[in-house]
């Protein structure tokens, strides 16, 4: 039998599908990497979730009641749920996950500074008890990271991983089948039981599967990826790169469209432990040095439509979203000027360990641009081109430079931190409680701690202006300007969910 006759008779036995990256970690409270976050969605569940409207729905409860004016919240669970080890899943397996999320997730971490208690009174009700109101205590629990795991797992330290994926969702983790650096294989949980009500959204209501295998297969060059696209060698591409994309939309009968409305905003992250980017003078001297344009342009050349700048630290034109600031990110800039300005901040010449992903192009087109702008400011830089799995790794590490620790790494910020503060893990400043890089901003998480207090929008976005013009006077990271990420897939691939690639819903006409 022929090669292509082999591939194509695979395609059709399973769905196949070109990731952005191998999977480096099984863990999602470890890791904010969108890899983990992709797979966790099909592993786990949630208890509630949001839909494409960002509005929170049920999910594995059926429903809660709350008491003493909003101080006493009981979720009771639905039935029918089983993990992927055939042991129900418990009201305490809940309680134990929630604890453990809310150690590391931004939102979770304003949810517990309200919290009292969270118990389990009986197999089915979780009981949460606060010191004070918290509204959006459904919205917390929608978080992905909140991934309902049993108590055995939920119970590591949440600065380790845990060392199986083991959930409730619609697909089984096969680890059996697990090729590091290429390979990740998922098989319909047949236990699985959904929703009997609702409407399927994004990752809410009915999560009906389809479809019986699906095949992660990471291809690090695009254009291997591209042609196996083209030749029907796998289903979808779930973000083609972008000086592609004009050539893909030429296939026939492939889909090219956007799907994920809330953008990847990019982002030079500061190590703030270590010197340099200890000194908030040096790390506003970097974001100054930062052309937006400059950096969009190498990522989004072929398809400029689709990027933005003047990006401070919310999507454009979202409700929380503020121009406050943001002219310091426009060109042209004054490199001579600049590299004044970052001795006058204390620059001693000391060299700056940068972390940057070769496999994912986007990574790699944004590192390249802002290491160059680096380096002519008059920063002795060491850019250390890496497989993104690597740098998922290393920056978790808190270790001086000389010990194998870093100075800066990059990434793209996706998800609902684009378009609100509550789950925003880039901006916080809750030292080594924070996202890597392990920030201190007393007055950002004031400010951030009274959003959640605010009556309305209005005022949340008053709130909002005011961290975002803090923000630019003790950076956490420096913006790089966002993008929309095409993906794209065989259009015999229906129902295509909007938001984040899942796998539920889809059918598949071959």
């Amino acid at each position: 039998m022929q090669r292509r006759t082999v591939l194509k008779s695979a395609v059709a036995a399973a769905t196949q599908v070109t990731p952005h990256a191998d999977l480096a970690s099984l863990d999602p409270v470890w890791t904010t990497a969108d890899i983990t976050r992709n797979y966790s969605l099909a592993v786990f569940d949630t208890l509630y979730a949001y839909d494409a409207q960002f509005q929170v729905q049920p999910q594995m409860v059926e429903g809660h009641r709350t008491e003493d004016d909003g101080k006493t919240w009981e979720f009771t669970l639905r039935d029918g749920l089983s993990f992927h080890d055939g042991e129900k899943v418990l009201a305490r397996d809940c309680a134990a996950t929630i604890k453990r999320f809310a150690a590391r997730n931004p939102f979770g971490q304003a949810m517990m500074k309200r919290v009292a208690e969270i118990s389990a009174p009986s197999d089915k009700v979780i009981r949460i008890r606060l010191n004070q109101p918290f509204p959006l205590i459904r919205a917390a629990l929608a978080e992905y990271q909140c991934a309902i795991m049993p108590t055995r797992l939920a119970e590591t330290d949440p600065v380790k991983q845990i060392p199986e994926a083991i959930g409730s969702g619609p697909f089984r983790f096969l680890a059996n089948e697990r090729i590091p650096g290429s390979r990740v294989a998922f098989a319909k949980n047949q236990a699985y039981v959904p929703r009997a009500s609702g409407t399927p959204s994004f990752h809410a209501g009915p999560k009906i599967v389809n479809i019986d295998r699906v095949i992660w297969n990471f291809i690090p060059d695009p254009a291997t990826a591209s042609a196996a696209l083209q030749e029907r060698e796998i289903d979808w591409w779930e973000n083609p790169t972008l000086d592609l994309v004009p050539q893909v939309k030429s296939y026939r009968d492939v889909v090219v469209t956007v799907k994920d409305r809330t953008g990847e905003m990019g982002c030079l992250r500061f190590n703030h432990l270590y010197p340099p980017f200890d000194n908030p003078a040096i790390r506003r001297v970097v974001v100054a040095a930062i052309d937006q344009k400059e950096v969009m342009e190498a990522v989004c050349g072929a398809e400029p439509s689709l990027y933005r700048t003047d990006v401070g630290l919310f999507v454009p034109g979202t409700p929380m979203a503020s121009s406050v600031g943001v002219e310091v990110t426009r060109g042209p800039k004054d490199y001579a000027k600049l590299k004044k300005d970052l001795a006058a901040a204390g620059y001693d010449g000391r060299k700056i360990v940068i972390l940057a992903a070769t496999t994912i192009p986007t990574i790699w087109a944004e590192s390249q641009v802002a290491a160059d702008t680096l380096s002519k400011i008059g920063f002795n830089i060491d850019l250390q081109g890496l497989e993104w799995g690597t740098v998922v790794q290393r920056r978790a590490s808190m270790e001086p430079i000389d010990k194998g620790g870093w100075n800066v790494f990059f990434t793209w910020l996706g998800g609902f931190g684009n378009i609100s503060p509550a789950p925003n893990i880039a901006l916080r400043g809750n030292g080594k409680a924070a996202w890597f890089g392990w920030p201190n901003n007393e007055k950002i998480e004031a400010m951030y701690s009274t959003w959640f207090d605010a009556p309305d929008q209005a005022a949340q976005r008053k709130i909002c202006e005011a961290m975002q013009l803090a923000f630019w006077q003790d950076p956490t990271y420096a913006p790089l300007g966002m993008y929309q990420q095409p993906t794209a897939f065989q259009s015999y691939m229906k129902n295509v969910p909007d938001g984040w690639p899942q796998f539920y819903g889809l059918t598949k006409a071959v």
